[in-house]
């Protein structure tokens, strides 16, 4: 009976905190709640599952030698192979680049991988990513990334989802039950995102906390890719890239 309370509880609180924006959170809730994604903060899922086993049947998608398997897209942003890591470094002027698997059909998985702020900028992985090019040769990615944005906006939107280049957040993390997700990126260390699709659903966890949780169709499939977001300074490494394709 007690534990029948519990969840009772649970789940009641939950629902009472999915519809509130938090205090803190108006500003960019007045800023971005017109965006063509912008979810309606009362029917917004709240992700309460247990971040997924992260070591049984995962692949490498970083060889710890070299890019092979990855091409940079989008901007001229570099990424050099550094032992276990790979290093992103903004350069001044660039589009967000984005070292992208060359893989492009990515489907229903399991991702996670643990980035470190050098230089603090932002940064994210996109996910079943699509990219574009104009008649003057522009390559633009564009699809649902996981967003890790650093410690300058002081935002704690880092394990939300934002619609690159097709209409803006898709989850943003500005409700009062997003408190602990918002409170969760560690500044000079190593924090985990990691990624759950599987057909329409889509949920988020940053060092195991969880985070987004959404439904679409608009990106069944497609490639991974590591931002560096055009700007004027950032450094940023990458480490323990890995995935599971789920069936």
């Amino acid at each position: 009976m007690n534990k029948l309370l519990i969840m009772l509880s649970i789940c009641l609180n939950s629902l009472i905190f999915a519809g509130e924006i938090s205090e803190d959170q108006q500003k960019w809730y007045g800023q971005y709640k017109k965006q063509k994604n912008a979810p309606n903060p009362a029917k917004m899922k709240l992700n309460t599952d247990k971040e997924p086993e992260l070591t049984k049947e995962f692949v490498d998608l970083y060889n710890k030698k070299d890019l092979t398997g990855w091409t940079a897209k989008g901007g001229t942003c570099t990424f050099e192979a550094k032992g276990d890591v790979i290093v992103g470094t903004c350069v001044k002027k660039s589009p967000s680049t984005y070292l992208s698997t060359d893989k492009n059909d990515y489907k229903n998985f399991i991702f996670s991988c643990e980035i470190k702020w050098e230089v603090d900028g932002n940064t994210g992985v996109m996910f079943r990513a699509k990219s574009r090019t104009d008649k003057k040769g522009r390559e633009t990615v564009f699809g649902p990334q996981a967003e890790m944005e650093g410690f300058e906006k002081k935002r704690g939107w880092s394990g939300g989802i934002y619609g690159q280049s097709c209409g803006g957040y898709y989850y943003p993390l500005w409700l009062n039950a997003h408190k602990e997700a918002r409170a969760g990126l560690i500044k000079g260390d190593w924090n985990r995102i990691t990624i759950k699709a599987d057909g329409e659903s889509i949920k988020t966890w940053l060092n195991g906390i969880p985070a987004a949780n959404m439904e679409s169709n608009s990106f069944p499939k497609g490639f991974f890719g590591l931002q560096v977001h055009s700007g004027s300074k950032g450094t940023i490494l990458f480490r323990n890239i890995k995935v599971k394709e789920l069936k």
